[in-house]
């Protein structure tokens, strides 16, 4: 049953003894009690422990602000406590929750028998100690955000206190009802966008930008549905990806406030992502359609949510992400509408297969009634050779390329794809199996990479346990990897003639660094261009890939036909997307399975030949709507 704020405040009353001081605040989906006796609350058996199990909410124990030190005294009191052996490389105090993160190179030695430090540092400063180990790899990107959080801490507060109040406001009359519309990547890749409405709440899932098509880029945003954003009340993300999460900052621009959910990678790589665009499209002439401070915006209106964490997001819908397998944070969505009335799952980009950097997606959901889900290779000819044959292509085309002394280029995405890729190259120069040469990562991807350093949780335990060891392990650190820091730098790669490989963004050859690689060695037949991601139509990666002797290409201002005379390969099995047969083992192994499967993210014929094999496998109602369609689900 939901309860209004006051009524939830009521019943914390009915628990609490009177001789305790303390006050009921909002996080968002989350309640706060916030005391200058944080001891008296216990854990789950204690008083805690009492008020959870009668709302039915996560509470969240804050010492009152009359206990915390300054940042200054409880940094002093930090660095006192730790022993040098910990060796402290970082702390971030986040006065909106007062929690301090302390990054050190040895986490155990910080903690101290049964917590003890962590205990002492609570006891004398009131903040909450969160100690981390620190990455190998730092990103700018991650101590920014921290940074930045800080800073806005008081008006995060009050942001996250209304956004609280709106997931607890009364009731509203009528029946229950709930929906989803089209918005974006229906019948098409890109602009990813959904609004799930109810009798209660419009939730936005998704905002995505379609890189490929400069003249119609945005969801539709104008539908009848989607307006006023203002008064959405909740906005989802899967991923951090362009096509679902580059038109997030036009929703600020134009107006919402309101709460933004994602995982803790996803916020950090959006803001990489989304101002890597800005700077594409500056440096391209093109009008941006929003500015750095929409951004900044919107980073403030970020909610983190972890995987497996279930959360209200509105009045009527409790959320749950949970590993999609896609990217770094990647997140299938479960939404519990009308306290169990109706179960949607979007199944954001996903991969069904274990890959070096994730697991297989998740498909453990207690119901699921309706399905959501991507079709990018749904056709009946979409199979992908696995991880080991993708390994097995890349080991020959490098192979070749550098025995015959020539230069390969990889159009990657900054996120996952290079990653990946990074990894293999790796295995083939450590085993022996190819003599090392210099490795060039031109764009965002050693931030990126920093990011997915900065997250060990989100990666398969195999990587994470060679990312956290000092034993030489981390294959992102090795010598062989060379980050392109200027322009000078890449000039110098350009003209030198030794063999080298080169990893470089944009990932479908659109923009970014590597179209100066492709210009100037694409005529040569020593050197090759492999394509490791999916490349959308109406790009340059796409008429490469469809083998193209030719293209026009604009150089110094002006467009001229480059021949391309280099070796173009396509390694199909280093998606992040599944192919048809792992998206039909999806639904397979979902229990109970999905009444209603709705298939978008993938052209036509590929929406609806999935969908016609899925109705005739498991008998369920199967939709490939248009832009601008809706369904009703309930």
């Amino acid at each position: 049953m939901r309860l209004t704020f006051k009524e939830l405040k009521d019943e914390i009353t009915k628990i609490v003894p009177k001789s305790i001081e303390y006050k009921v605040d909002l996080e968002a989906g989350n309640i706060a009690i916030v005391t200058n006796e944080p001891e008296k609350f216990g854990g789950g058996d204690g008083l805690v422990g009492k008020i959870a199990k009668k709302i039915k909410r996560k509470i969240k124990i804050r010492p009152d602000p009359s206990i915390v030190k300054s940042e200054l005294d409880a940094k002093s009191i930090i660095e006192s406590v730790i022993p040098a052996e910990a060796e402290i490389s970082h702390i971030y105090f986040d006065s909106c929750f007062s929690e301090v993160i302390i990054q050190c190179k040895n986490p155990g030695e910080a903690v101290g028998r049964r917590g003890v430090n962590v205990n002492e540092i609570r006891t004398k400063s009131g903040w909450i100690p969160i100690v981390e180990r620190t990455p190998p790899l730092l990103s700018k990107t991650v101590h920014d955000i921290r940074g930045y959080r800080q800073v806005n801490a008081e008006e995060r507060r009050k942001l996250l206190k209304n956004f609280g109040l709106n997931i607890h406001r009364p009731k509203r009359p009528g029946s229950m009802w709930a929906r989803v519309t089209a918005l974006g990547s229906y019948r098409e890749v890109g602009r990813a966008c959904h609004l799930v409405t109810t009798n209660e709440s419009r939730i936005m899932i998704d905002v995505g930008v379609n890189v490929a098509n400069d003249n119609d880029p945005m969801p539709f945003f104008n539908a009848p549905e989607a307006l006023p954003v203002d008064k959405l009340d909740a906005v989802i993300l899967t991923h951090a990806h362009l096509d679902h999460a580059g038109m997030l900052p036009i929703l600020f621009k134009y107006g919402y406030r309101g709460p933004v959910y994602c995982t803790p990678p996803t916020r950090d790589l959006m803001l990489l992502l989304q101002t890597d665009y800005l700077k594409i499209g500056g440096t391209e002439g093109k009008r941006a359609p929003y500015s750095m401070e929409d951004i900044r915006t919107c980073q403030r209106h970020v909610v983190d949510v972890a995987w497996d964490e279930t959360t209200d997001i509105a009045p009527d819908v409790k959320m749950t992400f949970s590993n999609s397998g896609h990217i770094l944070g990647s997140s299938a969505v479960h939404l519990h509408i009308g306290d169990g009335k109706h179960n949607l799952l979007f199944s954001g980009d996903q991969k069904y297969e274990k890959s070096w950097l994730f697991d297989a997606a998740n498909t453990r959901f207690p119901r699921v009634e309706s399905l959501v889900l991507e079709s990018t290779y749904g056709s009946e000819g979409d199979y992908q050779p696995s991880r080991q044959e993708a390994n097995q292509e890349l080991k020959d085309i490098v192979s070749r390329t550098l025995s015959r002394g020539g230069k390969m280029v990889f159009p990657v995405f900054a996120v996952g794809r290079s990653q990946e890729v990074m990894i293999a190259i790796d295995e083939l120069f450590r085993s022996g199996t190819v003599k090392p040469v210099p490795v060039w990562l031109d764009g965002m991807i050693q931030e990126a990479t920093a990011i997915h350093a900065a997250h060990p949780n989100y990666l398969t335990n195999t990587l994470r346990k060679s990312l956290l060891k000092d034993d030489g392990g981390n294959p992102f650190s090795n010598e062989w990897f060379r980050p392109v820091k200027s322009r000078d730098l890449r000039e110098n790669i350009l003209m030198d003639p030794s063999p080298c490989i080169v990893l470089a963004t944009s990932g479908m050859m659109n923009a970014g660094p590597v179209v100066e690689y492709f210009k100037n060695w694409a005529h040569s037949k020593r050197n090759s261009l492999c394509f490791v991601g999916y490349q959308a139509e109406g790009t340059l990666g796409r008429r490469l890939q469809k083998g193209f002797s030719e293209v026009p290409m604009v150089i110094n201002g002006h467009t001229e036909i480059v021949k391309v005379g280099c070796e173009m390969a396509t390694i199909d099995g280093f998606s992040g997307h599944s192919d048809r047969r792992q998206l039909l083992e999806f639904v397979e192994q979902l229990n109970p399975k999905p009444r209603n499967i709705i298939c978008h993210h993938g052209d036509y014929h590929k929406c609806n030949e999935l969908g016609h094999a899925l109705r005739e496998r498991y008998k369920c109602r199967t939709y490939a709507p248009k832009n601008l369609e809706t369904i009703r689900l309930l």
